[in-house]
């Protein structure tokens, strides 16, 4: 998994320096975290990497309730399933 680099800037910064650290986040690939009075405010990504992010937590939050439905015993044998879908797609094509 890619680590993502940081830079810590202030939020004057965000004001006074917006295209270099718009450039900073879509080239350099870097979060750039804005402080207000030296505490962390607001994150700054890349339009593309925030799609990546995203993504990546929409699979882990699948990940995690497909294991939760594992623990809870919700599970059929992977034959009912294709069985299942198989009759689904039939259905689909002749209807």
């Amino acid at each position: 998994m890619q680590n993502l680099k940081e830079q810590i800037r202030p939020s004057a910064d965000l004001r006074n320096h917006y295209n270099e650290i718009s450039k900073q986040c879509r080239e350099e690939k870097e979060a750039v975290i804005i402080t207000v009075n030296g505490r962390g405010d607001t994150v700054s990504l890349g339009y593309e990497e925030y799609l990546r992010m995203k993504a990546r937590i929409e699979l882990l939050e699948i990940l995690a309730e497909a294991e939760e439905d594992v623990n809870a015993g919700r599970v059929v044998p992977m034959e009912d399933t294709f069985s299942s879908l198989r009759a689904i797609l039939k259905e689909k094509k002749s209807g």
